[in-house]
């Protein structure tokens, strides 16, 4: 036990408390092969949560799942240019059959769109074939130089969502539609606020007109990209032929769209609402959301017999709720409730012979602390409302760290000012010119624009770069 109370604080190393909390809260720890993790069964809990939420909110705006193959011609990613450019980095290649050369490299795919493309290719012949809406829940290799578990890593898990669609006006209300479900994720499940918006010509997907994106503030200040939505328009489906017959009569290429979620939003869950002890999970996904320790005296076996007879009760009154009884031996109260409070479980109840006495048990909520008292034969039917106020103050507690570090910069030397004090997120007006965001993220160290402000598009002022006019509303950040 004495390992697990080893966390770097916070404010002494961040990147270190981070790896020490996903190590030591058993939620993923490092695999044989660089840059590779394994998911340890409460880390996979967590994203299995994470993925039915998602997954419901897919499947209720008419997306089906399918599977692809994990190995892609090569052939297949040269046929859009721009795509290729932008993952050839990253991209691991299979070049043997056991002992046998290959006569085309396979890639392991960074994305989908190329193999999906070309099946599509086959399927889609008219107007009645279209909208087509499918999901995939998946693998993905990309060869990072620098990784970091959940955050960054060579294999990750996540979905992949692939539209296409008869007009752009379809295609783009899917981006939209789409981002939205993201939102809701981060927002409503994860205690996660977040800023959509629209990505810079530079920082967009490979091969998309354009992207859209949510952005979430870390505690420490630093943004994470929590979701992406693309909107393809024809550029894919026009290399890869596909075609179909429109209400007139003649031959279009469809309109197209992609978005993505992955592992790495875990890494937001831990990094948004962490502190010294560990985890603070948000209560709709946490694996365990309350726990019962129970704490008995040696020599008082009517008082043990009680509090394991209350604990049975509170046990079988549980319902949907997803609780657990400490019943380890020869385990202090204290190390329990420090195990407890590593992993993040948003409740805990105390049972003990002396608050039976009277008839009640002691309550203590992991986001804040606080303990307060509850009629034993009440505790249970009251935990549904317990874990929606732990629910409430896990988001307020992360708006308040979004309002707290989010400044408005008007020159380059607010900006400067601004990340000379800690990170930030800073608003300023933006003209979209490259030049300008060259200077724009040049100010500070590390800084990239993370998305123009969708909530503040058309805000008059002038470009805090070049003092042209500006239609747009930048967030600037340091970013993971």
């Amino acid at each position: 036990m004495a390992d697990e109370k080893a966390i770097t604080r916070k404010s002494e190393d961040f990147d270190r408390w981070y790896t020490d909390v996903v190590r030591r809260a058993e939620l993923a720890d490092y695999a044989p092969v660089r840059g590779c993790m394994v998911i340890r069964p409460y880390g996979y809990a967590l994203w299995e949560r994470i993925q039915r939420a998602l997954d419901d909110m897919i499947k209720r705006t008419g997306h089906e799942n399918m599977y692809f193959p994990l190995l892609i011609p090569e052939s297949f990613l040269q046929k859009e240019a721009e795509h290729v450019e932008g993952f050839a980095p990253e991209v691991a290649w299979v070049t043997h059959g056991g002992q046998r050369e290959l006569e085309e490299r396979l890639a392991i795919r960074p994305t989908s769109e190329t193999i999906i493309c070309s099946m599509f290719a086959e399927w889609i012949h008219s107007y009645r074939d279209l909208p087509v809406l499918i999901n995939q829940w998946a693998n993905i290799v990309r060869w990072e130089k620098r990784t970091r578990l959940f955050l960054r890593t060579t294999e990750f898990l996540w979905q992949e969502g692939h539209t296409f669609h008869e007009t752009r006006a379809e295609a783009e209300e899917e981006v939209d539609r789409m981002l939205d479900c993201y939102r809701e994720l981060a927002e409503e499940w994860l205690c996660l606020p977040v800023i959509p918006g629209r990505k810079t010509d530079a920082e967009k997907f490979a091969g998309a007109e354009y992207t859209l994106a949510i952005e979430a503030m870390m505690s420490d200040g630093w943004a994470l990209q929590a979701g992406t939505s693309h909107f393809l328009g024809q550029n894919f489906t026009r290399a890869y032929g596909i075609s179909f017959t429109d209400r007139d009569n003649a031959q279009q290429h469809p309109y197209q769209t992609s978005w993505g979620l992955s592992t790495r939003i875990i890494g937001g869950v831990i990094m948004g609402h962490g502190d010294d002890a560990g985890l603070v999970l948000p209560p709709r996904v946490a694996p365990v959301q309350a726990v019962v320790v129970p704490v008995v005296r040696s020599g008082d076996p009517e008082g043990t017999a009680a509090v394991d007879e209350t604990c049975r009760r509170i046990e079988s009154a549980a319902g949907e709720v997803r609780l657990r009884v400490d019943r380890r031996d020869g385990i202090r109260p204290g190390e329990k409730y420090a195990h407890w409070e590593l992993r993040g479980v948003p409740l805990r109840i105390t049972v003990g012979a002396r608050d039976l006495a009277t008839g009640r048990v002691t309550v203590t909520r992991r986001v804040d602390g606080e303990s307060w008292t509850e009629p034993a034969d009440g505790v249970a039917a009251r935990l549904p409302e317990l874990l929606e106020e732990a629910h409430r103050r896990t988001r307020a507690r992360a708006d308040r760290t979004l309002g707290e570090r989010s400044v408005e910069a008007r020159t380059l030397d607010d900006l400067r000012r601004a990340f000379a004090e800690r990170p930030v997120f800073a608003n300023v007006p933006f003209c979209e010119r490259r030049a300008c965001e060259e200077t724009i993220t040049g100010a500070a160290h590390a800084l990239t624009i993370r998305v123009l402000r969708r909530d503040r598009s058309g805000e008059p002022g002038r470009c805090i770069a070049c003092g042209e006019p500006a239609s747009e509303v930048a967030v600037v950040a340091r970013a993971y």
